[in-house]
């Protein structure tokens, strides 16, 4: 019992270490969203998207492939791109390809991973973010 107990108080450890660790990232992404939305007029992303799923989900993956990002920061600029009436199936092909395609990094996963897979992949990535949103909007029944 004492080993289990061990346990339980290293991953304890482990995971608070891992919060505080991860605080600094947090805090710098809700400053960042939060000058961007004082800054960026509340039209601005309204006006990009269009309303047709298509087309939205298009911007979105797009725009997620060259802006790259970490999952942690994700959920913050999600919840501000919703607040400002983006699409659930914008905001959602945006995230996936943000964390997943990773066009800024193509060069080095090139040189690391070979050219073939480095570009099949992230074209295989930015396919499935839109897949991914479609399927997400679908089950949620908000398309």
């Amino acid at each position: 019992m004492t080993a289990m107990n061990n346990e339980v108080t290293d991953a304890f450890g482990k995971s608070g270490k891992s919060l505080c660790n991860s605080l600094p990232v947090l805090a710098g992404a809700v400053l960042l969203v939060g000058l961007a939305s004082s800054l960026v007029p509340h039209t601005f992303y309204s006006s990009i998207f269009s309303h047709n799923p298509l087309i939205d989900s298009l911007i979105g993956s797009t725009a997620g492939s060259f802006l790259a990002g970490n999952p942690l920061t994700s959920y913050v600029l999600g919840g501000e791109m919703l607040s400002q009436g983006v699409s659930l199936l914008a905001v959602t092909s945006f995230l996936v390809a943000w964390v997943t395609v990773g066009m800024v990094q193509l060069p080095a996963e090139s040189i690391l991973l070979g050219r073939r897979f480095a570009v099949l992949r992230n074209i295989l990535s930015f396919v499935f973010s839109i897949l991914v949103a479609f399927t997400t909007v679908y089950i949620t029944g908000l398309l």
